[in-house]
């Protein structure tokens, strides 16, 4: 997080490029963790209920518990990574606008509200999974939108 001591990032000649390189691959993880999630847990009520929970009718099992914590708890180091850095270049780079401060509140809220309605999902309520689906979501489209930001500023304002 060297970016975070240089005086401007966008003038630097070493870490310019860097911080694009790990916007892009934000970009690129954001996109795939939503297609990754919706062919393993599902990206609608029905079926996250149906992998969590198992269906009689179709002989689906539902989950096991410790498979479902480990899960859990993967996704939690990625949002932890992921939230702290996007967050440290998107302030770096976008300290002085106005909606900064929303947008990374919204963007903490929602993604740390993902794991926890999950986790209230199986543990307590299946109607818990349409809260995860809307946090899951929303989180994702702030991120991108905070990333596509970052580069908007890092590359073309000046």
């Amino acid at each position: 997080m060297r970016f975070t001591l240089i005086k401007n990032v966008k003038q630097d000649k070493i870490m310019k490029p860097l911080l694009n390189r790990l916007l892009i691959f934000i970009l690129l993880y954001l996109l795939v963790d939503v297609f990754v999630k919706s062919h393993t847990m599902g990206i609608t009520t029905g079926t996250i209920q149906t992998t969590l929970f198992g269906n009689a009718d179709e002989f689906l099992d539902p989950m096991n518990k410790s498979v479902f914590l480990e899960f859990v708890h993967m996704q939690i180091f990625f949002l932890m990574m992921l939230v702290l850095t996007l967050s440290a270049v998107y302030i770096r780079l976008l300290h002085h606008k106005t909606n900064t401060i929303l947008s990374m509140n919204l963007f903490v809220f929602f993604a740390l509200l993902t794991p926890i309605t999950l986790t209230a999902a199986y543990f307590y309520s299946a109607q818990f999974t349409t809260i995860y689906l809307v946090a899951f979501f929303a989180w994702h489209i702030i991120a991108l939108w905070m990333t596509l930001r970052s580069l908007w500023e890092l590359n073309l304002v000046t």
